[in-house]
């Protein structure tokens, strides 16, 4: 089974449906081990089923699952400086990389994971090639290397998904590139892939909705409960990144121009320009009293 656990599925966990599974759904997501554990110690004396430290176990569980799939935002460069920068704001979640942006930013692709891993950066795909053993090797390599902070990315072609079923099963993040269908996305969530990673932009670019791919896509995993979460690639607007989210995507990532322009907004600066003005007014004339 993939990844995922949407709002009606956690209901359930909280009636204690199918517990010992619900635990280790909530281990697969990075949820501390001791409350779930501590939860199935407390079912096991019936005499506590109804306790109210049983039920601030579930909450804390559940919530801290909500908390794991709050909306994130990676950024889809390799320049270390952007990075360091953009991170400092405390809005960036990780960062994605690709053969592409690696080369062109000129550098060593394992220093510039170094470089990132050192800031403090989270969550770092780090892509790999060759056939599913190669990508295996490798990918087990990159994570020996540089921890849990790597999420091995892998094309989404038989050999790359191959690999991230092996990779799944050692738990080691996977991130499964270059989808452009939702039947490509199933098999995704079928291999284990923590993420799928749809082309929005690519999408357009060939005539066909790439936000509507990440609604479909999101879609067909509410209603399966899968736990791979739909990580939007490839955007080039502002407009795009609020679709993927309006449309399911659990994570956009986006380059730093992108990023940027977030902030932005016509009428967030002609309303500051008054409140400044306003601000000095009243400033001046607190001076005159």
């Amino acid at each position: 089974m993939g990844r995922l656990s949407n709002r009606s599925d956690l209901v359930s966990q909280s009636h204690g449906n199918n517990t010992p599974y619900a635990s280790q759904r909530c281990t697969n997501l990075g949820v501390t081990g001791e409350l779930a554990q501590l939860e199935e110690r407390l079912l096991c004396k019936q005499e506590v089923r109804s306790s109210s430290l049983l039920f601030s176990i579930r909450y804390l569980r559940i919530a801290n699952v909500h908390y794991q799939m709050f909306m994130k935002l990676f950024l889809d460069t390799a320049e270390t400086s952007d990075i360091a920068r953009l991170f400092t704001t405390g809005l960036v979640d990780g960062v994605t990389t690709n053969p592409t942006l690696i080369r062109k930013s000129g550098r060593d692709p394992e220093e510039v994971y170094a470089e990132l891993k050192k800031l403090g950066v989270p969550d770092i795909s780090m892509e790999v090639g060759g056939n599913w053993t190669e990508m295996l090797t490798e990918g087990k390599r990159l994570h020996g290397k540089f921890g849990d902070v790597a999420t091995i990315k892998v094309p989404c072609t038989p050999d790359g998904l191959m690999a991230c079923k092996y990779l799944s099963q050692d738990n080691i993040s996977v991130n499964v590139t270059l989808v452009f269908s939702v039947a490509q996305a199933i098999m995704v969530a079928k291999a284990g892939a923590k993420y799928v990673s749809p082309f929005v932009g690519r999408c357009n670019d060939n005539s066909f909705s790439g936000v509507e791919l990440v609604r479909a896509i999101a879609g067909t995993y509410n209603v399966h409960n899968v736990e791979t979460q739909v990580l939007a690639a490839s955007l080039r607007d502002v407009h795009h990144v609020s679709r993927c989210f309006l449309y399911g995507a659990k994570v956009v990532t986006v380059p730093p121009t992108v990023f940027e322009k977030m902030y932005n907004h016509v009428l967030t600066d002609s309303g500051l320009a008054i409140f400044e003005k306003d601000f000095s007014l009243i400033k001046s004339e607190t001076t005159d009293i």
